[in-house]
């Protein structure tokens, strides 16, 4: 088991870069996430309550759910974090393909490191699937429920939009630009499962996906990213996101030094863990919520 969820709540940082790099998203979704640290502090927002021995039994309960392995949280929590490791790995690999295409003694990279394009869409898609069976692992449903997953994104707020909003941000519009719907159905399109069974992100979740072989699984990604392209294409459009104001707004709030978009994805993808940070709030969030209407 990881750490005590009271501990990982505790332990979220209230000012790093992947803070630095969500505040900076705000102008997508203005006003929805707050920062939430602390696990009593949560407790305290969630519900309102300032009573200090109700807070303790709501957290005693929210402790006891977590830890029971009947439910779905800690293999939630799980994912978050492994999609986030892995994403760390990704990004150092496409970084070095990126140093090897631009310097000629470097060459050598780009021959032993995936080509950034194909290595980022695999990695939006498998963050995407991880966001499907976490919320299908949380909600205590079957971890192919896409229609479930689909209609619940109309309601998602706070933690779970931005961690939703700052994917398409930073997973799809920076690496693979304005066209990234497109041009990542291309490229899952022409994706073997050998290619994918090769993905270290992919090696590392693929017992969580749902089918029995990698062809299975790769219809699954497909399908899980088809499925939600409507809802992504939405907020683009709404919100009038380009790879250009999303850069523009993030140098408000971290310094770049290189602001070219397919160093800075791979630099993001090194220097970020937002995946497992807003995971962690909304897992907290989640139990807090059930723990209330259970005492």
């Amino acid at each position: 088991m990881s750490k005590p969820i009271f501990e990982l709540v505790d332990e979220l940082p209230t000012d790093n870069f992947t803070v630095k790099v969500l505040r900076s998203l705000d102008f997508v979704i203005p006003g929805q996430w707050n920062n939430l640290v602390g696990f009593k502090n949560t407790i305290r927002e969630v519900t309102g309550e300032t009573d200090a021995d109700l807070i303790q039994q709501i957290g005693d309960r929210a402790v006891w759910l977590y830890n029971d392995k009947s439910q779905g949280y800690q293999r939630a929590m799980w994912l978050y974090q492994t999609v986030d490791r892995t994403d760390s790995a990704l990004g150092a690999a496409a970084l070095a393909n990126k140093v090897g295409e631009k310097v000629p003694l470097l060459g050598f990279l780009s021959n032993i490191t995936p080509k950034a394009d194909k290595a980022q869409t695999i990695d939006l898609c498998l963050k995407l699937v991880v966001e499907v069976v976490a919320f299908c692992q949380i909600n205590g449903i079957p971890g192919d429920s896409l229609g479930d997953f689909v209609r619940s994104l109309a309601d998602y707020g706070g933690e779970s939009l931005m961690r939703m909003s700052a994917l398409v941000c930073l997973d799809a519009l920076i690496p693979l630009g304005p066209d990234f719907i497109q041009k990542a159905q291309g490229l899952l399109g022409d994706l073997s499962p050998k290619e994918l069974e090769s993905n270290g992100t992919f090696s590392s979740i693929k017992d969580s996906i749902p089918g029995n072989n990698a062809a299975k699984k790769l219809d699954f990604i497909g399908q899980s990213f088809d499925s939600v392209q409507g809802w992504m294409g939405g907020l683009v459009r709404d919100r009038n996101l380009t790879p250009q104001n999303v850069t523009s707004n993030l140098t408000r709030f971290v310094e770049i030094a290189d602001d070219k978009l397919d160093y800075l994805a791979a630099f993001l993808d090194m220097s970020t863990n937002y995946y497992e940070h807003t995971g962690t709030q909304t897992l907290a969030r989640r139990l807090i919520e059930r723990a209330v209407a259970e005492i």
